[in-house]
């Protein structure tokens, strides 16, 4: 079949409409996507929303995903969040709602639709434990697309050659996309995406809009580490590296609250050095703050992991003691008073240990207070009887 001269044409330039069209609609994907990662600066929120980008009608489209994250500490990647539906059945139920109702972009990131299922999601919980070390000459596909810092993309035709890879044992797919994340030329992240449900295959089309989708989503992440450093050096006491006091203050707003919410106790522990002023005096205060560094250290070293050890002011220290009572309190109190009293303290202008105690108070919320000023009250009077009765010991109110 021939065809005319003008026939030609008007394939031509439907061609070209066609063109213009996909691009406009990959620029207004684009667009939303940029704004949506302009919309905070908490990590979490900002993982929710890259991954929803790369999953929502309205974004990329894949059926599932899942983002690792560098541990430069630990020179390795760890997996952080996925979205995914939990079957085929399930997967039907979304795309049925969202062929109703049609959702903007802008409506599925909101921080509200964070829900525990990003970090409890089947396919989250299978890759859980995966650490991905990054040496150079290691066979792993993330670790090759980390330092190669291009796309991978695992065709149909080449998916069994990578059986043994250690990602794949527990990603069974039959096609995926490794797309790395990057700030400055550096890597930070990694996206994995594949279609399992749909087996709608991975085009260029496709490749392009998620090496563009990256380039924002890395820059974001960047952002969100040099935001989050900023303000961890804000609630950082600068001599012992504990909480400040402005940290204690939020923070024991917030357990209280949620002291209140769970009816669970909340113990608070005012701790006041023994004598400060004459170790001083007699020592200097760079030694002083020697000590005041060690104590610290104590006091993180021997604290639960869900306990606040923060540097209330000069030479006292409070933690916030989560979820305890005071028999509980009590115990962790004297524990971390013996230890200090026992532990010993060097100093490059004194031959021998110095030996240094603390006073102690405590104080229960809601047992023995109703208020956040009131609690602070308390358990600061009880340091002061323990302290006006002989010194090293704990006193509750």
């Amino acid at each position: 079949m021939h065809l005319t001269m003008e026939e030609k044409h008007l394939i031509h330039i439907q061609s070209l409409q066609e063109k213009l069209s996909r691009a406009n609609r990959e620029l207004a994907v684009l667009y939303e996507i940029s704004n949506a990662m302009r919309t905070t600066l908490d990590l979490n929120h900002i993982l929710y929303i890259i991954l929803t980008c790369v999953t929502a009608h309205t974004g990329l489209g894949f059926n599932r995903a899942i983002l690792f994250l560098v541990n430069s500490k630990e020179r390795c990647l760890e997996p952080q969040m996925a979205i995914c539906p939990e079957s085929g059945e399930h997967a039907q139920k979304i795309w049925q709602y969202i062929s109703l109702t049609k959702p903007h972009l802008e409506d599925l990131i909101k921080e509200e639709n964070i829900s525990p299922d990003m970090t409890q999601s089947s396919l989250l919980q299978s890759v859980k434990k995966l650490r991905i070390p990054l040496e150079i000459n290691s066979p792993s596909l993330l670790a090759k697309a980390f330092h190669e810092g291009a796309p991978v993309h695992i065709t149909p035709q080449e998916i069994n050659r990578y059986s043994d890879d250690v990602l794949l044992q527990t990603f069974k797919t039959n096609e995926l996309v490794i797309m790395p994340l990057k700030a400055k030329d550096k890597v930070n992240g990694l996206i994995i995406a594949d279609n399992l449900y749909t087996q709608k295959p991975v085009t260029q089309d496709d490749l392009r809009m998620f090496v563009m989708l990256a380039n924002q989503a890395g820059l974001a992440i960047e952002n969100s580490h040099l935001y989050e450093m900023v303000r961890q050096k804000s609630r950082t006491d600068a001599l012992t590296h504990l909480w400040n006091h402005g940290f204690f203050q939020d923070q024991l707003t917030k357990e209280i609250d949620m002291s209140q919410l769970t009816h669970h106790p909340l113990s608070l522990m005012i701790l006041d050095m023994d004598d400060f002023k004459k170790l001083n005096d007699t020592h200097g205060h760079q030694n002083g703050d020697c000590i005041l560094k060690e104590i610290a250290y104590l006091l993180k070293d021997s604290s639960r992991e869900n306990d606040y050890v923060c540097r209330y002011g000069g030479e006292e220290f409070s933690i916030i003691l989560t979820q305890t009572h005071k028999e509980q309190g009590m115990t962790i109190a004297e524990r971390l008073r013996q230890r200090i009293a026992g532990h010993p303290f060097r100093i490059s202008c004194a031959e021998q240990p110095l030996k240094v105690t603390v006073s102690i108070g405590l104080a229960v919320f809601p047992d023995d207070a109703q208020t956040k000023e009131e609690l602070i009250t308390k358990a600061d009077k009880a340091m002061y009887i323990a302290k006006f009765s002989g010194k090293n010991q704990t006193c509750p109110i």
